[in-house]
């Protein structure tokens, strides 16, 4: 299909915006990543809250266990009552959110209790900022990552490095079963979407306690706990947590807070829980109660406790349910190709149904957009970029849409002052289309044209007063021009009661004689509706007849440049088709059409695409000036469900016309 210069000018400056926004997104462009990263936490609200695996309870640490036994911290006797009943309940693993880094008066009966349950997870807390030369604790290392494969992309994308570290107390550390850190590494604007799976300390590369935990609860041992650099952390054969170049993977929420189950620690150590909620379960021992500040703002609440936290990490790696962050290359692409396709098919839009059709697509398409990669989140834990392809679109439409008010709105005022008064609105916009028509003179095309006129109007005129004809003929001539006009014909002139309209110009039609046959049937139809409703009001009536005929003609502006030029069709099929509807009178029918229409629309009729309708060949005529005989047939409207059918002309029957 050839491209109009206004068509590749809409793409072109949709193809230089979407290199912009390919450029902003290399850059990182701050604002539209932060709105990305909301929309983001908009796509994870719609999708809603999730089952979480029964396989998790936290222990918490709330306002009422605070009023029961007083304020934070408590004594290490307390948390060994806590790890004690929870062991004697049936805990499969017990993680603490708590640091013990300084030495307790009870620290023996602590670690005592966290020998027996052998079962209990510590923290460690990593200074990122700063700290100071130590000897690292022997303890810790045993959590380290004992494999690393791929070492060599550190150098390009190194993991999150500690100067410090925080651990638990020896008596402590030397009972615990692993350890595992607990940082959280929020986004610029606040809000908790990474875990940060591994950090490097003193040479070595720890797991996150979360990592640790569901390691542990899933029984993989220390030595199939390794990490892949700048992909993944594998846990044995099963497990495959997908992390970004920097150890980072997505926490997929199930939900807001008290998404888990959380049981008050006041009501453990009390005896009223039920045991039965901690048979076989992780139990995560974190604070909740507001006044211990561990709050974190997150895609569904603006204070989480960091303990559920470590309940939706851990829950994701024992489902198996993964979210993963599409490649820059791959939102590059998008980017790229949605950018091109809207281009051109905004300007598609535009050229056919102006500001509506460019509203109605850019609406369409942001719609799709947002859909799409709402279900990729949902449906294939896919995070796809957005916010880029969708702010390229509504910069193209406004870039397009301002270019097309700025130049071709005023040139297109312009026209129609010039010809809006004696052209169709089809002429004038083809005219703002294709500015060279609006020259003297015209082109070659095939069209068909339609004449009708009304039968007797000069009798009907001299039996009426002036006012009643000027009224019947006014409501007849609108009847008809809206029924050209609904079978996208061009209305060429009124002559007198007579009208002329001809199909396949100024835009070309394919079927151009299959839609003057269409409308001509629906004349009818609309005059047989007008007659009815003149009779019922006690008004006269009229009939009229109509003339279809098919060729090759001269159409454009004819007439006399910068005076008067009327947009019209001249030529020899143009006055056969004038003579055609003379002929309704003599044969007495309404829709009479000549066999060179015929011939275009012979397969229609067979195939019934044109109604149920008869084609009765009349006579081969020959015209006058010319030698030639033409066939005419007529067309009559049949029952609904009748079949439709052609009846040619007897060749042996020629009459020659003598009158015009």
């Amino acid at each position: 299909m050839k491209l109009a210069a206004k068509d590749k000018l809409n793409i072109f400056i949709g193809i230089l915006l979407t290199v912009m926004m390919v450029c902003a997104m290399l850059l990182k462009f701050s604002p539209l990543e932060n709105l990305e990263a909301k929309l983001f936490d908009y796509r994870m609200e719609v999708r809603g809250t999730m089952t979480p695996p029964g396989r998790i309870v936290i222990a918490a640490l709330d306002e009422k266990s605070l009023e029961k036994f007083g304020r934070w911290p408590w004594g290490r006797d307390k948390i060994a009552r806590l790890v004690r009943k929870l062991n004697e309940d049936g805990a499969a693993i017990i993680m603490f959110d708590f640091l013990f880094s300084e030495k307790g008066k009870n620290d023996g009966v602590l670690a005592a209790a966290i020998d027996d349950a052998s079962n209990v997870v510590l923290p460690i807390a990593f200074n990122l900022d700063k700290g100071h030369e130590e000897k690292i604790d022997p303890n810790i290392l045993r959590s380290a990552f004992h494999s690393i494969t791929d070492k060599d992309k550190f150098a390009q994308y190194p993991p999150v490095s500690a100067k410090g570290a925080l651990v638990p107390v020896a008596p402590l550390a030397d009972k615990a079963m692993a350890f595992g850190h607990i940082n959280m590494l929020a986004d610029a604007d606040g809000t908790l979407r990474w875990e940060t799976t591994d950090i490097e300390y003193e040479g070595y590369l720890f797991p996150s306690i979360d990592i640790q935990t569901a390691a542990l609860y899933l029984g993989v041992p220390p030595e199939e706990i390794s990490v892949k650099a700048t992909d993944a952390v594998l846990l044995g054969r099963k497990r495959y947590v997908p992390t970004n170049k920097w150890g980072q993977t997505l926490i997929n929420y199930y939900g807001g807070e008290h998404t888990f189950p959380y049981m008050s620690i006041a009501d453990i150590l009390e005896d009223t829980a039920n045991p039965k909620m901690f048979q076989g379960k992780i139990v995560l021992v974190g604070a909740t109660a507001k006044g211990i500040f561990d709050l974190r703002v997150t895609p569904f609440s603006a204070e989480m406790p960091g303990i559920e936290k470590h309940a939706n990490v851990i829950a994701s790696i024992l489902d198996n349910r993964f979210l993963r962050r599409v490649s820059p290359l791959t939102n590059g692409l998008v980017l790229v190709v949605t950018g091109l396709l809207f281009s051109a098919v905004l300007s598609l839009f535009m050229s056919r149904y102006k500001d509506i059709g460019a509203v109605g697509v850019t609406a369409a398409s942001l719609m799709l957009l947002l859909f799409s990669g709402y279900e990729l989140l949902v449906q294939k834990g896919l995070w796809v970029n957005i916010t880029y392809p969708a702010m390229n679109i509504t910069l193209i439409l406004v870039a397009v849409t301002s270019y097309n008010y700025a130049v071709e709105e005023r040139f297109a005022r312009r026209i129609r002052a010039m010809f809006s008064s004696y052209v169709t609105e089809g002429v004038v916009n083809e005219l703002i289309k294709n500015p060279g028509m609006a020259r003297l003179g015209g082109d070659r095309r095939e069209v068909t044209v339609l004449f009708s006129d009304v039968r007797g109007f000069t009798t009907f005129s001299e039996k009426h007063e002036p006012e009643e004809v000027v009224a019947a003929l006014n409501e007849y001539l609108g009847e008809m021009t809206a029924v050209v006009l609904k079978w996208e014909g061009t209305l060429d002139k009124f002559i007198g009661d007579a009208i002329l309209a001809f199909w396949g110009a100024p835009l070309k039609q394919e079927k151009h004689a299959e839609l003057a046959v269409k409308c001509a049937l629906d004349m009818m139809r609309g005059l047989k509706e007008l007659q009815y409703r003149w009779e019922s009001q006690g008004k006269s009536s009229f009939d009229i007849g109509i003339g279809i005929n098919t060729g090759e003609v001269i159409v454009g502006n004819i007439g006399a440049e910068g005076k008067k030029m009327d947009y019209t069709v001249i030529g020899d099929h143009v006055n056969l088709g004038s003579r055609v509807e003379s002929l309704t009178k003599k044969y007495k029918g309404h829709i009479l059409i000549t066999e060179f229409t015929l011939e275009k629309i012979r397969d229609a009729i067979e195939a019934s695409l044109i109604g149920h309708v008869a084609v009765k060949g009349l006579e081969k005529v020959i015209v006058k000036g010319k030698e030639k005989p033409v066939g005419i047939y007529e067309i009559v409207p049949l029952d609904p469900g009748a079949e439709s059918c052609i009846i040619d002309c007897d060749p042996e029957n020629i009459v020659r016309m003598k009158e015009k």
